[in-house]
């Protein structure tokens, strides 16, 4: 009985040492400005803890994509056991992500990219299909009285931003105004772009922190126009139930922090297995008839 119990708890010692060995990295483009990203982070880092790995969050301040690709390829020369990326401009990070997969490191994509995420040899995709989202957020805008509108982009190299107001515009004519991705320049820009176009009635704003400051643009001018945003906060939450915001696009970010730390556990540790697609982790909306269940979870889990 001793020997079994010796050895049984020896099993034991060894699958946790195994876990505990496996070690995954993510990096991503967010300047750390943008409260999307802490919760992309709190996903990975609570999959890895329940499977049992290290984890690793990379982001550049710069926001500059060279960098980007520079830190793709310091983490790959560590040898992790697999790498979560970003992908918002396939040219500038796909070499480095191809070299990654070729020195035989697991690379699954998430967020952004999902076009070219199979071109640069990544494993799958976890994310919105952004086209289709900003398609779904046009529909109901035009639905709802939009006519003619400004899309407020923060990142104009991320194809999945600009693939947002793209399928927006499909629906409601648009043009494309830079926000900049700083909080304390947005409502200036935002204002800027409305007092040169006076004539439109909607505004897209493609991230949570452009919402805010669009909206601080949109009051201070004391304009009266349809205001649809993407993401969660607190603030965006609060824009809606006061009527201010008439919804938001939900793309459940921490999925897309957590599912591709899980699937790498298992790919790695399941002869390969792999879900035979891409996860899509959105869209959904968030308007006046739920904001409140999930206002909670702004921030935090979504």
């Amino acid at each position: 009985m001793k020997k079994m119990l010796f050895a049984a708890t020896a099993a034991i010692v060894m699958m946790t040492g195994a876990a505990q060995a496996e070690r995954y990295v993510m990096i991503t483009h967010g300047e750390g400005k943008d409260p999307f990203w802490p919760v992309v982070q709190k996903g990975g880092e609570d999959a890895a803890r329940h499977v049992g790995a290290a984890f690793e969050y990379i982001f550049n301040p710069s926001g500059d994509m060279g960098d980007m690709a520079k830190s793709i390829a310091a983490a790959a020369a560590t040898q992790p056991d697999g790498m979560v990326i970003s992908l918002p401009d396939p040219a500038a990070l796909g070499q480095a992500i191809k070299d990654a997969v070729a020195a035989g490191i697991p690379v699954i994509t998430m967020n952004s990219g999902l076009e070219s995420s199979k071109e640069v040899g990544a494993l799958m995709h976890v994310g919105q299909p952004e086209f289709l989202a900003g398609q779904a957020a046009g529909g109901r805008a035009k639905a709802e009285g939009a006519t003619k509108g400004l899309c407020m982009i923060q990142e104009a190299y991320n194809t999945a931003l600009n693939d947002r107001c793209s399928g927006y515009g499909e629906s409601v004519p648009i043009k494309l105004v830079d926000s900049s991705n700083d909080p304390a320049t947005i409502p200036t820009r935002a204002a800027a772009g409305l007092q040169a176009n006076p004539d439109v009635d909607a505004v897209l704003s493609v991230g949570p922190h452009v919402c805010a400051g669009v909206q601080k643009a949109i009051d201070d001018l004391g304009m009266s126009v349809h205001h649809s945003c993407f993401d969660l906060s607190p603030e965006v939450m609060d824009m809606i139930n006061a009527g201010k915001v008439q919804f938001t696009i939900d793309q459940q970010q921490r999925l897309q922090g957590y599912m591709p730390v899980v699937v790498l556990h298992l790919y790695n540790n399941g002869a390969g297995l792999l879900p035979g697609a891409n996860i899509p982790s959105g869209p959904g909306f968030v308007d006046k008839s739920n904001a409140s269940s999930v206002a909670a979870l702004a921030g935090v889990d979504r």
